[in-house]
């Protein structure tokens, strides 16, 4: 697992909450995937490093609502790049359109560990022993 001295996760999932949480710093969002991207967004255009793609994964924005990002905790240089990717990140999800369904809680559950997954991964996290908290 990576040190969480400089990382910052940005997520509206409760299980990345509460199976990284005791390792990682976390801001919780309150809202969907958009929102997630708007905090990533404004926290690079202030000098956070994005670590992790807003994007990443096979999954579409307009099939799940959770999202999770990485950054640095503490801002550093302004980047760019990272400005111009995150931006993009946004124009994408708002090109797909929401799907119309109803979203049950199993449905949800899976949503969160697909999510979770993916951050786990991305993060060299254990997530098999995250899951057994």
């Amino acid at each position: 697992m990576r040190s969480g001295h400089d990382y910052l996760l940005i997520t509206n999932n409760p299980l990345v909450v509460k199976c990284m949480g005791d390792c990682y710093p976390i801001e919780f969002v309150e809202g969907g995937y958009r929102e997630v991207l708007v905090k990533a967004r404004d926290l690079v255009y202030i000098g956070h490093t994005l670590y992790t793609h807003p994007l990443a994964g096979s999954v579409k924005p307009n099939e799940t609502i959770y999202r999770s990002i990485a950054v640095s905790k503490n801002p550093h240089t302004f980047s760019t790049e990272q400005a111009e990717m995150m931006s993009n990140s946004i124009i994408a999800y708002d090109k797909f359109p929401p799907k119309k369904r109803i979203l049950t809680d199993e449905l949800l559950h899976d949503f969160q560990l697909v999510d979770y997954t993916l951050i786990a991964g991305a993060m060299e996290f254990d997530a098999a022993a995250g899951l057994a908290k």
